[in-house]
């Protein structure tokens, strides 16, 4: 068996705004090539997790380790310096309306690197073709489909070549058939990159078609009640809630 990386690792996590506690005693492991999904419930905090994973928001308590490095116990420029690795998706894309898609990519590019106009033109370039967006360069993203934008999002992501993707519902909006060619694409980055991806989704068509880990926050109990291969979960677990998400209500079985 191949020895895994540890990537990413949680311990003793807890996650609260001001008296309220959001999630507690959260302890997990994001390892290299992963493709880790964070699941569970409207409310269960899955977007706030990334946010403390991304640097956006300090959790209560409890350790967040870049390799072997304390995140949130590091100062300000090292935390800045990891997350420079990181390339992150947001639900709507987040593109520049008033940018072409071109321009869209470029833009970290130019704020973090000292390269040529030509230089940028060729990255930007090759970031578009690995999401199939080749010849969509001075598109504007009121021109493509939302599918179209939601890669263009994750070539921009992709830009400043990151070792870690994360992903905030990448799936939302989309109809079925759009849906799983951007799983399809994510497992071909993963594949082609070696990059860990970290997806925050309660789609199970996403869930079970790329995740090969995970970890289920149980917004009835204000933590994490599982984690490991989602379809494994499925197949062991014999936790109620979590056999309902992953089944969407069928009955848990003898």
């Amino acid at each position: 068996m191949v020895e895994r990386t540890p990537h990413i690792t949680v311990q003793n996590l807890n996650m609260a705004y001001g008296d309220f506690v959001l999630m507690r005693d959260l302890s997990y492991t994001v390892y290299r090539g992963d493709i880790f999904i964070i699941m569970g419930g409207s409310g269960c905090g899955k977007s706030t997790m990334m946010s403390v994973l991304i640097g956006l928001k300090k959790p209560a308590t409890g350790r967040v380790l870049y390799g072997e490095v304390d995140f949130w116990g590091s100062p300000p420029e090292t935390r800045d310096r990891i997350i420079r690795r990181a390339g992150v998706m947001y639900q709507s894309g987040a593109l520049w309306s008033s940018m072409t898609l071109a321009e869209n990519v470029a833009l970290p590019l130019e704020t973090y690197k000292n390269l040529t106009a030509a230089e940028i033109k060729e990255v930007v370039e090759l970031k578009l073709a690995l999401v199939g967006l080749a010849g969509f360069e001075e598109f504007y993203p009121s021109e493509i489909s939302g599918g179209m934008q939601k890669r263009a999002g994750i070539a921009r992501a992709m830009a400043l070549d990151p070792e870690i993707l994360f992903f905030d519902e990448p799936s939302a909006g989309l109809d079925p058939v759009s849906a799983r060619r951007l799983d399809d694409m994510i497992l071909e980055l993963r594949d082609s990159l070696g990059t860990t991806m970290i997806v925050v989704t309660h789609e199970l068509a996403s869930i079970f078609a790329i995740g090969n880990n995970s970890v289920f926050l149980d917004v009835s109990k204000r933590t994490m009640t599982a984690t490991g291969d989602p379809k494994q979960l499925l197949a062991e677990s014999r936790d109620p809630v979590l056999h309902e998400f992953l089944t969407r209500g069928e009955a848990l079985p003898q």
